[in-house]
């Protein structure tokens, strides 16, 4: 069976060729060898050209372009988002299923969750602006040791988490859509943990019941001054809201690596206001991750292939 890795960038597509050897089962094919060109959805039927499984890393696959896949019977998201790119459900209508891969990247999110945290907590990149065009900024920081930390969602992610911020000698609270227990961590409801917390971190996926769960009235209920992280979904927050609450610093600073629209497109509000750090929905990159994650795609492209073959 073949599998179309449409959209490898440079460091993704170096370990997939090399894993790829251990798994002849499958024929891999990419796809444009300018690694530059933007994939668009368009070129989605020509780059998987009669491929039964498309792996996609970050780009829409709107359904109406799936029906033009020719062959296609499988997509391997890579990561948990795949709702942001793509409607599971109408692909499984078209009989395309949808997998994703869980758990590879979970120390590498929580590691960059807390470096926002510290650069909110520290305004580290707006001292570093400011230097760099030759100003002596110097701001009054956010000490975490004795704060509490609020996790919204408790899974891997969240739990690698409330490791390192115990650590540092923060309270950590947190909620979940489901009842779970961790060492050291008080599970209360949502409302609990947006009042009482310092700073708040998203750990959720993107569902119907979880898209805009942060509501206006929601960002109102948090402790004034707070910090909100949010390195799972930007559609989790109400983005207008959340801006509302930025410019009255009722929502003391915002650290996201994620947004509704990605990339951030030029000249958004979110990147114009001082008490906003930002990054490029890298929290998931690092090299040890993406070795995890590619050969957990392989490994499920091979289940693929025998089922298919059996």
């Amino acid at each position: 069976m073949r599998a179309a890795f449409v959209d490898a960038n440079p460091a993704l597509r170096a370990i997939a060729e090399r894993l790829a050897a251990a798994v002849p089962e499958i024929e891999v094919t990419y796809g444009h060898a300018d690694a530059t060109h933007e994939v668009l959805p368009d070129d989605l039927p020509a780059l998987m050209a009669g491929a039964g499984i498309a792996v996609i890393d970050h780009t829409a696959l709107p359904v109406e372009i799936a029906r033009r896949c020719i062959g296609l019977g499988h997509v391997v998201f890579l990561g948990t988002g795949a709702r942001s790119y793509m409607d599971p459900e109408a692909l499984a209508a078209e009989g395309i299923s949808v997998d994703v891969i869980k758990g590879y990247g979970d120390v590498a999110v929580a590691e960059h969750a807390i470096a926002l945290l510290f650069a909110a907590a520290r305004g580290i990149a707006r001292m570093d602006g400011a230097m760099r065009e030759g100003r002596w900024l110097r701001t009054e920081g956010m000490q975490l040791a004795g704060k509490t930390l609020g996790l919204v969602g408790f899974g891997g992610i969240a739990a690698e988490v409330a490791r390192v911020a115990q650590g540092i000698g923060m309270r950590v609270l947190a909620w979940n859509r489901s009842p779970k227990a961790h060492v050291g961590v008080e599970f209360m409801s949502l409302d609990d943990v947006l009042a009482h917390s310092h700073a708040v971190s998203l750990h959720l996926l993107l569902t119907d019941a979880t898209r805009g769960l942060l509501t206006r009235e929601k960002l109102a209920s948090m402790r004034p001054g707070a910090i909100l992280v949010n390195t799972s979904r930007g559609a989790l927050v109400d983005e207008a809201a959340l801006v509302d609450a930025l410019r009255s610093r009722h929502i003391g600073h915002a650290a996201l690596d994620v947004f509704d629209v990605e990339p951030l497109p030029a000249g958004h509000v979110l990147a114009t206001l001082p008490n906003v750090t930002l990054s490029a929905h890298s929290g998931f990159r690092t090299p040890e991750a993406n070795e995890r994650l590619i050969e957990a795609a392989f490994v499920h492209c091979k289940r693929l292939a025998a089922a298919a073959a059996r």
